[in-house]
């Protein structure tokens, strides 16, 4: 997984496109991604389908597409699509998003998280007592993760991303993951704290169409237009929280992911390479529980 030592650098690029933004996201950090795969093997990369009915709740395949197209360059080893739906099986959502054809095209392996081997971790309860989680097997024995995820507003953590998308998916079975709903500040503390162990070595967020309001499943489209990838997932979500127009030290896991010495999460501290923020960003509509979810500290 990440040790995040370097200076963090973002690429953010104008997307036109789901599997042509990814690419040209991917492309400004190419390099940088051909020096991280070599010599891994147990690539297994991370798909977000909270819901397995709508497209718009879930990462498209085409830019699944472009990840594999621009990994399968420098890695030549076997390559696991792993999910594990809150809403759905994994089944109907590799069939409803053209994720199956995937199996013939590259050769993946599709791995359902909701009934994967597990290990143990701890977190804690709304009384910041200890809690244990069930955390898939795949995931956290993965030699190189990759998280690809459209941008959303939540209704309990203001954004979910790329971190987000690792640590609920990784839980296995739906009530594992209810459990992580420990009250505004348990569900941030848990986050950051199982991310500890389960952050991606890629993040890529394929924002040409991204979800605003009541996400994650029930939001309206947004046309963002934009795509973003990085080797440090923390700052990679603090950008893209930043584009969407809000403050990524008021999303309380990646405060605490920052404050840990984690991943940076403050703007001053990121090397965004591509385009700037200011020249993307578009104000998403917050979840109208926005002033609870704030409520965190």
């Amino acid at each position: 997984m990440s040790s995040q030592k370097s200076r963090p650098v973002v690429s953010v690029v104008r997307s036109e496109g789901h599997y042509k933004g990814t690419e040209n996201a991917l492309r400004v950090i190419e390099d940088r991604i051909e020096e991280s795969l070599m010599g891994k093997r147990g690539l297994v990369v991370k798909p977000n389908f909270v819901s397995t009915s709508r497209q718009l709740a879930a990462t498209h395949v085409d830019s699944v597409r472009a990840v594999l197209d621009t990994i399968t360059k420098y890695y030549k080893g076997g390559i696991i699509i792993a999910e594990g739906p809150a809403l759905g099986s994994l089944g109907s959502g590799l069939s409803n998003f053209g994720y199956s054809q995937l199996e013939d095209e590259y050769g993946v392996e599709f791995v359902d998280l909701n009934s994967d081997g597990y290990r143990v971790l701890r977190g804690v309860d709304r009384r910041m007592e200890p809690l244990e989680f069930r955390v898939s097997r795949t995931i956290l024995d993965s030699d190189f993760l990759i998280s690809v995820v459209r941008p959303k507003t939540h209704d309990c953590v203001v954004v979910t991303l790329t971190i987000k998308n690792v640590v609920v998916g990784s839980l296995v079975s739906k009530r594992e993951k209810e459990k992580i709903h420990q009250g505004m500040r348990g569900i941030n503390l848990n986050l950051a704290g199982l991310a500890e162990r389960l952050m991606p070595d890629l993040g890529v967020v394929d924002g040409y169409l991204g979800m605003e309001g009541r996400g994650p499943t029930s939001g309206d489209p947004v046309e963002l237009r934009v795509s973003a990838a990085s080797l440090h997932p923390v700052s990679l979500d603090a950008v893209m929280a930043k584009i969407m127009g809000f403050e990524p030290l008021d999303i309380g896991y990646l405060y605490y992911l920052n404050e840990r010495g984690v991943g940076v999460a403050e703007l001053n501290g990121i090397e965004v390479l591509g385009t700037p923020i200011d020249e993307v960003g578009v104000r998403f509509r917050p979840h109208p529980r926005i002033e609870e979810q704030l409520k965190w500290r």
